[in-house]
């Protein structure tokens, strides 16, 4: 039986997210055939700013992810908080970085899915977080 590699990509704060993103990790991983693999994109706060904002470390057992990792997985899952109906700034970063990847088509046709914590609902933020998919033509979940 051929393995299926899931990458989970998250960001988070103050620690939300990561718990979802464990918990789907959890999920997936009780499916024969699935490696989900747990990965963090690079923070872009100074430590100075994560103290002020009381931010928890993060967590020692997943490693960052760079762009040109994603096409060694044959699916993903996104997680990241949305602020003021976008997704967090450090997952826009991450996915401008991908520049490369979409110049080449190297993520056109793998499949992909969202998720996300949001203090508030109806504010569009699951319809923004699908536009990265869309342009590097990922078949979204």
């Amino acid at each position: 039986m051929t393995t299926t590699k899931l990458y989970i990509v998250y960001y988070s704060l103050h620690g939300h997210v990561e718990n979802m993103a464990r918990e789907v990790q959890r999920g997936a991983n009780a499916v024969e055939g699935v490696e989900a693999t747990l990965w963090q994109v690079p923070e872009t706060l100074s430590d100075l700013i994560l103290q002020k904002m009381k931010a928890p470390p993060k967590a020692d057992d997943v490693p960052e992810i760079r762009p040109e990792q994603l096409p060694e997985a044959d699916g993903f899952l996104f997680g990241f908080p949305s602020r003021f109906g976008v997704m967090a700034a450090q997952f826009k970063a991450f996915f401008d970085a991908t520049h490369d990847l979409w110049a080449h088509q190297a993520l056109a046709g793998k499949p992909a899915g969202i998720f996300w914590s949001t203090g508030f609902h109806g504010g569009g933020q699951e319809l923004t977080a699908f536009v990265p998919l869309f342009i590097h033509s990922i078949i979204s979940l």
